[in-house]
């Protein structure tokens, strides 16, 4: 029988293991998450109210499709380089220090390196039973499941 390792104090969050599968998208959308890495910092401490990833995207990728959360707010803040925050009514040149926060039902949003340089920053979302996420340019809906896993269809509601 294996044991669970021990749930740490404090650690180095650039050590942290990252997430072994780099999207839970549907093709053709999982592709394009290709060019970003995320260590999920808050379950390793056994965080269950809220989520909180450290998170990295190489030249050309983006954070996640442009989308918002019925329920969920969300929270950026830039470690490293300097990605761009795309909403659905504008676009804003971020630079480390900087942070945004995305309250649920708000605007849509994504961060997309337009650079030469990796980009780094932490990601903080709750995890508010019920949520769906709507992606405006995507024909995509995500409902998170009891099981607190997303299910994703298309916009009719045909599962991909």
């Amino acid at each position: 029988m294996s044991q669970k390792a021990p749930t740490p104090i404090a650690m180095l969050a650039s050590s942290a293991p990252p997430r072994t599968r780099p999207s839970t998208y549907p093709e053709p959308f999982f592709s394009r998450m290709a060019k970003r890495e995320k260590r999920p910092l808050g379950d390793l401490f056994g965080l269950r109210n809220f989520g909180v990833n450290l998170t990295r995207l190489a030249p050309g990728g983006e954070s996640a499709l442009l989308h918002r959360h019925s329920r969920q707010d969300e929270f950026i803040y830039v470690l490293e380089g300097e990605p761009t925050l795309v909403t659905d009514t504008e676009e804003v040149p971020l630079a480390p220090g900087m942070c945004a926060g995305f309250p649920a039902q708000g605007i849509a949003h994504q961060l997309v390196n337009r650079t030469d340089r990796d980009v780094v920053y932490l990601e903080v979302g709750d995890r508010t039973a019920g949520d769906e996420g709507s992606y405006p340019r995507d024909d995509l809906k995500a409902s998170l499941g009891p099981d607190g896993k997303w299910i994703y269809t298309h916009k009719d509601g045909r599962p991909y």
